[in-house]
């Protein structure tokens, strides 16, 4: 990851808050919300994991602070999973997600959310989110199942099947009750196209 292309996925964390992203916000959120402060750290480590150079240097000290707010905040992402842009952790405390499970743009991920692998059945590996997907409190996606873009997943459901595209899902197991989508549960997507890889 360039500095160049890091710059760009903070900065569009940064506009999902508040749908601004200037440096006054910028500090405002990483003093205040906790998400978008652990999300920059997270994104920080890949940065220097990223570079040869600062593998060996500065990466050990943001690992240890990226760990600290893993621990303090209670949110389990790793550096290394694939995310796109515009991340967003409205509550803070109990997610965990796979480190082999891609993640797309604009997702929100609420408190309690676990995105995990299965190691054995039809479903085994891990799951694919798509862009612009909300995913409620205390939700979880277990096993190889692929989340379409712009999706809604209801709160404490339980998915273990594909989602389609628009889809709403609610339920243990979860089950499709619309097609209207995240729409209205996504905010603040509108950050410059430049902020693409």
């Amino acid at each position: 990851m360039t500095f160049k292309h890091f710059f760009y996925l903070t900065k569009s964390d940064l506009h999902r808050y508040s749908g601004r992203s200037r440096l006054r916000d910028f500090i405002y959120h990483y003093l205040f919300s906790p998400g978008y402060r652990f999300s920059f750290w997270m994104r920080f480590c890949r940065h220097l994991h990223d570079c040869k150079v600062w593998r060996v240097t500065v990466f050990p000290l943001a690992w240890l602070i990226h760990y600290h707010y893993q621990v303090k905040f209670g949110i389990a992402i790793s550096y290394k999973e694939e995310i796109g842009l515009g991340l967003y952790i409205g509550h803070h405390g109990g997610i965990v997600t796979n480190d082999r499970a891609p993640i797309g743009a604009n997702c929100n991920l609420s408190h309690g959310v676990t995105i995990g692998v299965t190691r054995r059945g039809e479903r085994e590996g891990v799951p694919q989110i798509g862009d612009n997907v909300y995913i409620g409190p205390g939700a979880k996606i277990i096993g190889q199942v692929v989340v379409g873009n712009n999706a809604a997943i209801g709160a404490n459901c339980v998915v273990t099947k594909d989602v389609p595209e628009n889809g709403v899902v609610v339920g243990i197991p979860g089950k499709v009750i619309s097609v209207e989508g995240s729409e209205g549960y996504i905010n603040h997507t509108d950050y410059p196209h430049y902020y693409e890889k």
